[in-house]
This record gives C-alpha cells, structure tokens and sequence, in this order.
C-alpha cells in the first residue's frame, strides 16, 4: 500500500470535489489457458501485482495480493469473511479517504474546507502558529460520512467494521506532525513558526498492520448501559483472559481463511510457486510460506551492474556482473 492517495481518489479542483473509483479494480493478467503452467500463471499475477503500487503490505505473508481472472476487485472473496484481513481493509480504506481529503483541503482543491485554522486558537510559548496546517478533523468527517454510513449497528458485521473505520483514522491523527520553520536576521531564528502536517500514508499503512498482527479477536454481546437504562450490542473479547481492545486496536470476529491451497471462490491464489527466504524465520521463511509442503532450490543467472565509477564529466559508467543465485520456490 503506497502512500500515493491518487490510488485511491482524484480530486477536481474546478468543481472542488473528489472522485473516487466504484473499485480498485486490478489491471487483467494476458489470458490464462488450462494448460499454462503454475510458475507461468504465479508468474502473471506477480505482474499484475508489481503494477499496483499501493499493494506491497503483505508481499511476504501468505495472503497477499489475490488477483485472480474475473475478479471484481483486488480482494477477491476474502472480505466475505470477517476476518482480520478484512479489518485491516476497512481500517486503510477509511484512514486513506481521511487523509486524502484532509490533503485535498490544504491545497484548495475543495470548495468546503482548506487550512485548519483551529489549531490558531492555541498559544503555545516560543513559537507562533503560521503556515497551512491540514485540517484531519475534515478529512475524518468526511470518511465517516462516507464509509460508516454505509454500515449496519445492528449487525455483527457492521460494529465490526465501524471500529476498524475509527481505529483507521486514529491512526492518522495520532501521527499529526508539528513542522516547524525558522525567520530571523542571519539564520537567528527569532521568530519560530509552526503548522501542523499529515503523516506519509504508508506509516499510517505500517502502524495498521502491526494492528494486524496483534489484532483482537471478539464476539458480539449484550451489555446494560445502565444511564440510557436498555441493552447495547458491545463487541467483547473472544475470551475473559484477553486484552479489550481499545478504539486504536483492530478487531474481527472470524478466523481467516486458508491462504494455503487456493481457492477460486474466495479468489486466494495459494503459496504454491512462491518465492520463499530459506534462512528467515518470519512469514516470509520456506517454513511459513510453504505451509510444511517444502520448497524446491534452483539455481538461476542474475545480472546487475557492478564497478561503477563517475567519468568526468558528467556520467556514471558501470559494467554488467553476471552470477548465479539460490532460488527457493514453493511446493
């Protein structure tokens, strides 16, 4: 997931609205055939992933980008489930739509926000507050707008969802940074001035999925809210032991799918003909990746450049090393 925001909506400025795509829809593969072979189609579909910029998130876990012939989306099937995946979908989503538009309002591009003057109304005591600073509680409002309303509160589902859509742009607001510039006579910095700025997108996208890892598992159940004096639907965790989570955390309420083997229904590729780490311990290590299948070793030729030196003036000349490397692919 790439911290480029036109992935994921455009902005008009003569009408100061933004557009956004019905779906991220994924550019097509060249035409499968019954009889291609495995490494020929992983082959494919790494291309087309390699072409979606904003997808590398799980480059290396076992569900990664699930692109497959015919999809409507480049998720496939896999939201079916309410799963952490699907959390942490719901999360980016909104946490990208909300800065997004916070972006769009600092550079004029809508007619209904620019600048947060808010942050003004504070008097901090050796600077002063100057400068655009993008205004986060618009963008928030608008994802809300825009993404929660779509979402059932009666539903199991659809509370599970809103968290994530919150802990999302939490994610952005938490990481607001204060930049600050320096005006004064020979560099004295007699007057500092300061706004606030949007963190990168793929921070907020690297916070979220460590949310991911430590993601909540929970179930729906009723609670008295004893000051309205009637029952809520709460989501809990799965077990009394376990952490509540809190508004920042992910949550979901089901286990994830088999990313193993594949799965045409759901869109899931499998890790069969994936390249593996053979000396990682992490998810993308041989043991993990390949799922206990074991991996084949192949030797293949590798050519890069190698002893560059600068020729004056003003070019880099480089020669072409040839070698050979180990590569480990799935069973």
């Amino acid at each position: 997931m790439s911290t480029n925001t036109s992935a994921l909506g455009t902005s008009n400025s003569s009408t100061g609205q933004l557009s956004f795509p019905r779906n991220l829809a994924a550019p097509r593969p060249a035409s499968i055939t019954g009889n291609t072979s495995l490494e020929t189609v992983t082959t494919l579909h790494k291309e087309s992933c390699h072409r979606l910029e904003y997808l590398h998130q799980f480059r290396h876990s076992r569900w990664n980008c699930s692109t497959v012939e015919n999809a409507t989306d480049i998720f496939g099937g896999v939201l079916k489930y309410k799963s952490r995946e699907s959390a942490f979908v719901h999360a980016l989503s909104s946490a990208a739509l909300a800065h997004a538009v916070a972006r769009a309002c600092s550079r004029g591009e809508l007619n209904d926000c620019s600048c947060d003057s808010r942050v003004r109304k504070r008097t901090p005591r050796h600077w002063q507050w100057g400068g655009c600073s993008e205004d986060i509680r618009y963008g928030e409002m608008y994802s809300r707008d825009f993404v929660d309303s779509r979402e059932d509160r009666s539903t199991d589902e659809g509370l599970m969802n809103l968290h994530n859509n919150e802990a999302g742009r939490r994610a952005v607001r938490g990481r607001m940074q204060r930049v600050c510039k320096c005006h004064g006579m020979s560099g004295s910095c007699s007057v500092r001035v300061c706004w606030r700025r949007l963190p990168a997108l793929r921070s907020v996208a690297d916070a979220l999925l460590t949310r991911y890892d430590g993601a909540s598992h929970v179930k729906l159940t009723q609670v008295v809210d004893r000051k309205k004096g009637k029952n809520m639907r709460k989501l809990r965790p799965l077990q009394p032991d376990m952490k509540k989570p809190n508004k920042t955390d992910l949550v979901y309420l089901e286990d994830s799918p088999d990313y193993c083997e594949p799965n045409d229904e759901l869109g899931i590729l499998g890790t069969r003909g994936r390249t593996c780490n053979r000396t990682s311990a992490g998810l993308d290590g041989c043991r993990l990746l390949c799922c206990g299948r074991g991996y084949q070793t192949r030797v293949r030729d590798h050519e890069e450049k190698c002893r560059c030196r600068f020729v004056w003036c003003c070019r880099v000349h480089c020669e072409l090393c040839r070698y050979k490397r180990d590569h480990h692919v799935c069973n």
